[in-house]
């Protein structure tokens, strides 16, 4: 039997930029997979675990970011 990993929406900030592996359908809305701020997706999103934390950026590319 696979292991179900779960998150909790407290592990992010509400202002952090995460990832969504996969769709995410709620009743008002859907989500493609992608970049959202942490604040932006449902509750449902991380209990499934749907997001990812995206690794820091470093060297040149993190001055283009700004």
């Amino acid at each position: 039997m696979a292991l179900e990993r779960r998150l909790s929406r407290t592990m992010f900030l509400e202002t952090e930029i995460v990832a969504l592996r996969q769709v995410c359908m709620t009743p008002s809305r859907l989500f493609e997979p992608g970049k959202y701020i942490a604040g932006e997706l449902p509750d449902v999103a991380f209990e499934m675990g749907l997001v990812e934390k995206l690794l820091p950026v470093r060297g040149k590319s993190e001055e283009l970011a700004d």
